[in-house]
């Protein structure tokens, strides 16, 4: 998948997963949200193919983990302007 297929996939994964905040997500445009979007549409990619070859389900927790935590820097980047400015 191409790099802005991949972070406009994970824009709407994660619109889908936290609709609270779904109309920050849908108009995000700074770097690191849309860099945030992408690492989380890669997360979900590795996670499902680890899930569907059904061989390691502790490696499927560790992608679960990875999401939620990728989920928590979305929250934070888009409640705290000053976030991106500080991560960058």
């Amino acid at each position: 998948m191409a790099r802005s297929n991949r972070r406009e996939a994970g824009r709407r994964r994660l619109a889908m997963r936290l609709p609270h905040m779904r109309t920050l997500i849908m108009a995000a445009c700074d770097p690191l949200q849309l860099k945030l979007f992408e690492a989380y549409q890669m997360a979900v990619e590795a996670r499902d193919s680890v899930r569907r070859r059904r061989f390691n389900p502790n490696l499927v927790r560790e992608y679960d983990e990875t999401c939620l935590v990728i989920e928590r820097h979305v929250i934070r980047a888009m409640q705290e302007p000053s976030y991106a400015q500080r991560t960058s």
